[in-house]
This record gives C-alpha cells, structure tokens and sequence, in this order.
C-alpha cells in the first residue's frame, strides 16, 4: 500500500465545503499540558521545527482528485 504525504503550505493541505476551509492535520495538545510545554510547542511551531503532515492512501487521492 502506497501513501501520498500532504504537508501543510501544500495546495492540498486545506479541505472547503465552499463556506468553512479546514486543514486535513493538526497538532492537538491537551488542556492539561504544563504552560511551559505548550509554549515550547508553540514556539517549535512558529520557528518551523514541528509542521504538520496529513497521509492518504494513494487510491483515496486519486479519487478525491477526480471527483473534485
């Protein structure tokens, strides 16, 4: 089985119903994360060292790309 990585900047990374526009991936940090921790997280984010990266089977891809 083969997979297709679709990262955020990708044209693909966003999904639209045509009114709301969401991303296909992010990153969820627990309401009991220490402060410390989520803004070390934050900060990772903001610098580029964490980004977020969504997988789909090849097949779903495809599909997706012809229906749409």
């Amino acid at each position: 089985m083969s997979f297709k990585e679709i990262r955020q900047g990708d044209h693909d990374f966003y999904m639209t119903d045509g009114i709301k526009v969401v991303p296909r991936a992010y990153i969820e940090v627990s309401d009991v994360c220490p402060t410390n921790i989520k803004l070390a997280i934050h900060r990772a984010m903001a610098d580029g060292y964490l980004k977020t990266v969504a997988c789909m089977q090849d097949k779903e891809y495809v599909w997706e790309k012809l229906g749409g």
